[in-house]
């Protein structure tokens, strides 16, 4: 039973990523790294630094600071708020600045399933750009799954759906605008450091053209302190 599980896990996953013939590519390189402090039992605070590469965009194209704030009710909800400095650029070069509020709500192991925990977030965040009017909403619910390999390196596989909320001169539909699906595999370099490096398939919708799906290797390392 736990292997079917996995396998068909990864099954879904491969059939989601499924590549439209009218689709527009791209391979990416998307780079992280958190570190999460804990205040007291309840309190914590964490800073993530992302950045984003990609071959059509010939380089560098987005950094993510994200400055959260969390507060844990019990052993398995925590809800947090917090500030995302995001800079975007074109082939290296400095374009537009975004910012946005975040507010989140995270439940982990809200079930088990063939060995594994699953695990759940939804997300809301308010978009500003600079020199352009409007305020974007837009909601991110996300679905984790985690299953141990060997010791403690664990499988995971994610989803995490983009809805907007509200129309504005650069968030310019409503409604689901884009899927991001993750394999990816979690690895303990010590009691506070891991790493978790995988393969991300982002697909975005496109409403009267071909759809866009990024092909995206993906690293990031976590410390907990």
């Amino acid at each position: 039973m736990k292997n079917f599980s996995i396998s068909a896990a990864v099954a879904l996953c491969a059939a989601f990523v499924a590549t439209p013939a009218a689709a527009r590519e791209d391979s990416q390189v998307w780079t992280g790294a958190t570190a999460t402090v804990k205040l007291d039992p309840k309190w914590r605070i964490s800073q993530e630094l992302i950045g984003r590469f990609s071959d059509n965009r010939n380089g560098l194209y987005e950094v993510e600071a994200v400055t959260m704030l969390g507060y844990k009710l019990d052993s398995k909800v925590t809800l947090a708020g917090g500030y995302v400095h995001n800079p975007l650029y074109a082939a290296g070069d400095f374009t537009m600045m975004e910012h946005r509020a975040r507010e989140q709500v995270t439940v982990d192991n809200i079930a088990k399933l063939g060995g594994g925990s699953l695990s759940g977030r939804l997300r809301l965040e308010q978009r500003w750009r600079e020199n352009v009017d409007g305020t974007a909403w837009r909601m991110r619910p996300y679905l984790k799954y985690s299953h141990p390999l060997v010791g403690k390196t664990s499988l995971t596989l994610s989803s995490e759906a983009f809805v907007n909320l509200k129309k504005t001169p650069f968030q310019k539909v409503n409604g689901l605008d884009r899927f991001r699906n993750l394999v990816a595999v979690n690895v303990p370099l010590s009691k506070q450091l891991n790493v978790e490096a995988g393969y991300l398939n982002q697909y975005g919708i496109v409403r009267g053209g071909p759809d866009n799906i990024d092909h995206v290797a993906s690293i990031s390392l976590g410390l907990s302190l």
